[in-house]
């Protein structure tokens, strides 16, 4: 079922009857968020690449299309995605890139997922086509329906297709090791933030600080002579495993926390084993802990815990809770978009 009226026939049949739905492109998500609840929505045969402007850096596709796809394209134009969404194995769509928010290594140097969001299209809870943004750089005025959709889960619509903003593949690229432990870790980034460095990744763990410099090859040359280490080749294949979180720190732990905190902020005291990426903005915490305490800690620090993967999600569900005016706004949303609550319902919030 990939065409449109054959997709809004079905959801306005569910909505008619209070059906739940659950939205689904290639699967790989299905571990993240909320339980999964209502009558699998299929829009993996939704595919396809509608439009791509190399030289306006614009590319559009149908929410179902395989993401390895979209990347093959803009790299046959040395061009990518900045904000390095996982492919988690190639299953990774394009919608459930956006609907998820999720972002790789990339993601402190270069934005969001939402930043990079120009348009959607979508079919909302009553069955309803709908297009926000547009195609081109410069298209919003006043507020932009479209980012909403960046982290939404799919509670507020059915994307049926995305138009994001691309960049060209950097000139240079070269990875450095630094063998230091975390309070110097995190302060060495802190400082080199406020510095004109070609920064595009960073990551560390077990008292290994891995920095990647991407850019014009003087300005790459020069911040490596600044910075030290040890020049690592191969390092592609070493931010592939971070982006998909192949590293032996994710796959050898059944739960998996993910704290964002504003970036200088000194060392978790938590136990178990850390990995830090984004400048020390993204902690990474391996092994099971108790909700409460880790969201509280989070909060402390003004930031928030993500409970990213478990074996079993807690009662409030995997995300921070909101506060009461926030969840009185998300809740106008839901009402706006999916006044039936039919799309993966329980996906972002339990209320929702």
């Amino acid at each position: 079922m990939s065409d449109l009226p054959s997709l809004q026939a079905r959801i306005r049949a569910a909505a008619a009857a209070r059906q739940p739905l659950r939205i689904r492109g290639g699967g790989s998500k299905d571990f993240y968020g909320g339980g999964l609840e209502g009558e699998p929505l299929d829009v993996g045969a939704l595919s396809g690449i509608t439009l791509c402007e190399p030289t306006e850096l614009v590319i559009s596709a149908r929410a179902g299309t395989p993401l390895v796809q979209l990347e093959r394209e803009l790299a046959a134009h040395d061009q990518m995605l900045a904000f390095e969404p996982p492919r988690f194995e190639g299953r990774a769509t394009i919608g459930g890139a956006v609907a998820s928010g999720l972002s790789g290594p990339r993601r402190a140097y270069c934005g969001a997922v939402r930043d990079f969001v120009l348009g959607v299209e979508l079919i909302d809870g009553r069955g309803e086509a709908l297009r926000f943004g547009g195609k081109v750089i410069k298209n919003v005025a006043g507020f932009d329906v479209s980012r909403l959709m960046a982290g939404s889960m799919g509670t507020l619509g059915l994307l049926t297709e995305v138009t994001l903003k691309t960049v060209p593949r950097p000139r240079a690229e070269c990875t450095l090791r630094l063998q230091i432990d975390l309070p110097r870790a995190l302060e060495s980034m802190t400082r080199w933030a406020t510095r004109p460095l070609p920064l595009s990744a960073t990551a560390w763990h077990d008292g290994l600080l891995s920095v990647r410099l991407s850019g014009a090859e003087s300005a790459v040359l020069a911040a490596r002579e600044i910075l030290g280490g040890d020049t690592v080749s191969g390092a592609e294949a070493y931010w592939d495993d971070v982006r998909e979180q192949r590293l032996e720190f994710f796959t050898g732990a059944a739960e998996l926390w993910r704290v964002s905190l504003p970036p200088g902020s000194a060392p978790l005291p938590v136990a178990g084993p850390t990995l830090v990426e984004w400048g020390g903005a993204l902690r990474w915490l391996s092994g099971p802990r108790d909700p409460s305490a880790a969201r509280a800690l989070a909060a402390r620090l003004g930031g928030h815990a993500t409970l990213y993967r478990a074996p079993a999600k807690p009662p409030e569900g995997p995300f921070q809770p909101l506060s009461s005016a926030m969840l009185t706004l998300h809740k106008r949303l839901k009402a706006t978009f999916d006044p039936h609550r039919i799309f993966n319902r329980g996906r972002l919030y339990p209320d929702l």
